[in-house]
C-alpha cells in the first residue's frame, strides 16, 4: 500500500481510542487505519453491534494490523475507562453541565503533557448515529469539540478519531511546521549556464526575426533576462530548457523535420535535446 514502509521505525502508544458501541465492522476499521496514521495503537471497543473479531474492521484498517490485533472488547464504557487518569468525551452538540470545553488543538497538547508525565489517558467516541449519550459525557474530564460547519456538524466516527490523532501526532513534533520529507535541495546553476541559456534563446529569436528593431531588442532581452534568472534555475534545470529549445529547431512551423544541418550549429554542445 502506498506510503506503507515496513523497514522504518513504527510508533505506537499514545491515548486510548475508545468507541462507544459501533455499528459497523468497516468503521472500525477505518479508525484503526487512521489510528495508526499517528502513531496510535489502543483501541477498545465497547459491545460493538456486530460482534468482534470482525473480517470487515480487518479489511478496511488496510493492514492497520497491530491495532486490530491488539484491540480489546468491553462490556461497558467503566470498564474500559477504568485504567484512564484523565478522559476526553467528544462531541458537536452543546451539552448541560460545567465540564470544561476544549478544541483539538489545546486537547491534543494536553493529552501529550499527560502522557508524558505517565498518567494513562483516553478519549471517548460515540455511535454512529447519535454519539454520546449525556450520562456517558458526564464519565469524562473534560469535553474535546471541533470546529466544524455549525449547520452540519456530523462527522463519521473514523473522521472524528482521525482528527483527534493528528493532532495527537502534531503535539510530540519539536516544530509544528516539520515535515516527515522535504524537497531535494536545489543548487542554483553558475551564472556560465545561464548565459548559455540567454545565448541559445537570443539566437534563436534573432534568427527568427522576433526583435522588430534594436531599441526594442535591448527592452525586450532585458525582460526575457529578468524572468529566466528569477528562479534560480538548477545546472540540471537549464540542461532541460536547452534541450527542449533544441529540439524545437529540429522542425519547421509544418511539423516537418528540418535537415541536420540546418539544426545542428545551434543545437548547444551539452545537452542532448531529451526531457529525461
Amino acid at each position: 500500500m502506498a506510503g506503507t514502509d515496513r523497514n522504518r521505525e513504527l510508533i505506537t502508544g499514545g491515548p486510548a481510542i475508545i468507541l462507544v458501541e459501533p455499528q459497523l465492522g468497516e468503521n472500525i476499521g477505518m479508525v484503526a487505519r487512521a489510528m495508526a496514521n499517528f502513531g496510535l495503537s489502543n483501541l477498545r471497543i465497547v459491545n460493538p453491534r456486530d460482534g468482534w473479531p470482525n473480517e470487515k474492521a480487518i479489511s478496511a484498517a488496510s493492514r492497520a494490523d497491530h491495532v486490530i490485533d491488539t484491540a480489546r472488547v468491553y462490556g461497558t464504557i467503566e470498564e474500559a475507562m477504568a485504567d484512564l487518569t484523565f478522559v476526553y468525551a467528544t462531541t458537536a452538540r452543546s451539552r448541560d453541565g460545567h465540564k470544561p470545553v476544549r478544541g483539538p488543538v489545546e486537547a491534543g497538547g494536553t493529552l501529550r503533557v499527560r502522557e508524558n508525565a505517565g498518567e494513562k489517558t483516553g478519549i471517548l467516541f460515540g455511535r454512529e448515529r447519535i454519539g454520546l449519550r449525556n450520562w456517558e459525557v458526564g464519565l469524562a474530564d473534560e469535553i474535546v469539540t471541533f470546529p466544524v460547519n455549525p449547520a452540519y456538524a456530523s462527522l463519521n466516527i473514523a473522521q472524528a478519531v482521525l482528527l483527534m490523532s493528528y493532532e495527537w501526532m502534531k503535539s510530540g513534533l519539536s516544530d509544528p511546521s516539520e515535515t516527515a520529507f522535504s524537497a531535494p535541495e536545489v543548487v542554483p546553476a553558475p551564472k556560465s549556464d545561464l548565459h548559455g541559456l540567454f545565448a541559445q534563446i537570443e539566437e534563436g529569436l534573432d534568427a527568427r526575426g522576433y526583435f522588430r528593431s534594436d531599441d526594442k531588442r535591448m527592452k525586450a532581452i532585458d525582460n526575457l533576462r529578468a524572468v529566466l534568472t528569477r528562479p534560480g534555475f538548477s545546472t540540471d534545470e537549464i540542461s532541460v530548457l536547452r534541450g527542449v529549445i533544441a529540439s524545437l529547431d529540429r522542425f519547421d512551423r509544418k511539423g516537418e523535420r528540418r535537415a541536420v544541418e540546418d539544426f545542428s550549429a545551434e543545437m548547444p554542445e551539452d545537452s542532448s535535446g531529451d526531457l529525461a
